[in-house]
């Protein structure tokens, strides 16, 4: 019995017919919860979510569709598996470093309009009685989240992802064009405009790792970060 066939019995009520469906791609939902590896959920996980996209994509299939089955089912999955991340939120935020992290604002919008300058990691010490790390912290989560799950296109209701750029569901003449010039804008950045891209998003280290290697501060990572990423969405024309 073919894919169209037991798709047909599932939505009849056969629990055996679609599990068989959900057996027989099984290999696809593991070939795009490879592409989500190292952002800080076991496979497993993520597996079990790109199943309720499978599962979601059976109970959807249009038999009009003039596509295969699992060409249906591939952006079904890859955007279950988006939407978990996006809405675990990647990174979780305590009450306490959000407080933190809007004293520190405020302490430094005045320190600056007072003094011409902004504080020193010290200043914030002494003027909010804060340890290092508690500042550190918190001004890396106040920091504005340019993940590659930041929306930098919003076009007819539909929003495009950084993460779209590396890994879309085109044809392969589409994805290198993607890759290709996603590459060569990544090329025309300086040494340490590369090397913060390299560590932010595809090491996965955080702005105050990247401030040790580089000896700078995490503010000045912050502030990089974010005029590299409008530089790859400007030249991307995203």
């Amino acid at each position: 019995m073919d894919t169209l066939d037991l798709i047909k019995k599932s939505r009849q009520g056969d629990k055996e017919a679609r599990d068989l469906v959900v057996k027989e791609n099984v290999g696809l939902v593991w070939s795009i919860v490879r592409r989500f590896a190292n952002r800080g959920h076991e496979m497993e996980d993520l597996f079990q979510i790109g199943s309720i996209g499978l599962i979601k994509a059976i109970d959807k299939f249009d038999y009009s569709y003039d596509v295969k089955f699992s060409t249906y089912a591939v952006p079904m999955i890859t955007g279950e598996i988006k939407r978990f991340l996006r809405d675990d939120g990647m990174i979780k935020v305590s009450r306490s470093l959000k407080e933190n992290a809007t004293k520190i604002r405020i302490f430094r919008e005045r320190y600056a309009n007072t003094n011409g300058r902004e504080p020193t990691i010290e200043e914030i010490e002494t003027g909010l009685s804060l340890t290092r790390e508690e500042i550190l912290m918190a001004m890396e989560t106040g920091a504005e989240v340019e993940s590659l799950y930041k929306t930098i296109y919003q076009g007819d209701g539909t929003p495009i992802y950084l993460i779209d750029k590396l890994t879309e569901t085109k044809d392969e003449s589409e994805n290198m064009i993607d890759k290709l010039a996603l590459k060569e804008v990544i090329a025309s950045l300086d040494d340490r405009e590369q090397e913060i891209i390299k560590l932010r998003y595809f090491k996965d280290r955080t702005q105050t790792d990247i401030a040790n290697v580089l000896g700078i501060s995490q503010v000045q990572v912050s502030r990089m970060e974010k005029r590299i990423l409008k530089i790859l969405r400007d030249k991307l024309g995203a």
